[in-house]
């Protein structure tokens, strides 16, 4: 499996450094790609402006295959009262901090769904491979981007949606399980999560479909690898192993944190952003403790006033109201250059 994925992906190793967008950057994709595994940058927090440079310097930076990743969010449904109440709720935070509190949300990403002017840069571009997260594209999208010879994958949490992938002609599964960093591409956030492990949710998929599969969560090492290959999986995606590389773009107060996670852990939280995501326990995440589902507005709103606090309150010292994300394997990161990450990862794969 691992040697077939290898061949689709045209890659060495069956290695995929995770999108993470504001995290990860030219420099780290090229760096995982030169290296033989795929590296991939996130567009999802772009415009397309922003995104046709960003795949341009990575282009310049490696004549080998990259994934670029969109984000497939329904628009926010707004709810003026909701959205009030979030903000009178962080009115005594943004005093402390010394910043003025915002009168109104904001959509501030862009969704990959009905974007022409997206699609258009992908399609001039022509990145190796495009991945979806927290949704599909619709299948007119999707058959526009294989016919400009690109590989397509999908980000899963259950085997319906797994399904559902398989179903729209998607060439990979990347199956993300519970212990993942970041945010949950659950399609609907108002459905029940299963919560699967990596470890369950790729056999899962496999009983099901012939799909070729990527294992997303909790990986950190090569044993890690070797475990999610032999369960079937193709190739594994780890991303908050190469948070601490010096080519990604995490700021001193996130990589700090992060050689904390043995002490602090990590959770599960909708309140920075407004969706489901794992996070380095936190200022935020204790702050946010006990406020209900229905309590926080939509997805990308919440995130607009969740940045803004972050930046009054590291302005003032305080960098815990970051969106610090990481998985639950996050005490196990290494500091290392990219490259040296991959061929460390790769040997002790192969020796596993």
């Amino acid at each position: 499996m691992a040697s077939t994925l290898c061949q689709t992906l045209n890659i060495d190793w069956p290695l995929i450094q995770a999108p993470m967008a504001g995290v990860s950057t030219p420099q780290l994709a090229a760096a995982v790609s030169n290296a033989g595994a795929l590296g991939s940058i996130s567009v999802g927090a772009a415009t397309p402006e922003q995104a046709a440079e960003m795949i341009a310097k990575t282009q310049l930076l490696t004549r080998k295959p990259f994934n670029v990743n969109v984000f497939c969010h329904a628009p926010a449904v707004r709810n003026a009262g909701t959205e009030a109440a979030w903000i009178a709720r962080f009115s005594g935070l943004f005093a402390q901090y010394g910043a003025e509190l915002p009168r109104q949300l904001t959509e501030i990403y862009q969704t990959f769904l009905h974007n022409a002017a997206m699609l258009e840069v992908l399609e001039q571009a022509r990145p190796a491979v495009v991945s979806f997260h927290f949704g599909l594209p619709d299948a007119a999208v999707i058959e526009r981007l294989k016919s400009c010879d690109i590989v397509t994958l999908a980000s899963a949490t259950s085997p319906q949606e797994a399904a559902e992938i398989a179903r729209r002609g998607i060439d990979v599964v990347v199956a993300q399980g519970y212990e993942a960093g970041g945010h949950r591409g659950q399609f609907d956030p108002g459905e029940i999560d299963q919560q699967l492990s990596t470890f369950a949710l790729v056999q899962a998929i496999r009983q099901q479909s012939r799909i070729p599969i990527v294992a997303a969560g909790g990986v950190m090492d090569g044993r890690g690898m070797a475990a999610m290959l032999k369960l079937g999986a193709g190739a594994v995606q780890l991303g908050t192993a190469f948070i601490l590389c010096p080519e990604s773009a995490a700021g001193a107060a996130y990589r700090t944190a992060l050689k904390q996670a043995d002490r602090s852990g990590t959770e599960m939280t909708a309140a920075i952003s407004g969706r489901q995501a794992r996070c380095l326990r936190n200022a935020f995440c204790a702050f946010s403790q006990g406020i209900r589902a229905e309590e926080i507005p939509s997805y990308p709103l919440t995130y607009s006033l969740g940045k803004a606090l972050a930046a009054a309150a590291d302005l003032q010292g305080e960098p815990g109201f970051g969106a610090q994300w990481a998985g639950q394997g996050a005490a196990l990161a290494r500091e290392l250059p990219a490259a040296e990450l991959v061929a460390t990862l790769i040997n002790e794969w192969q020796s596993a």
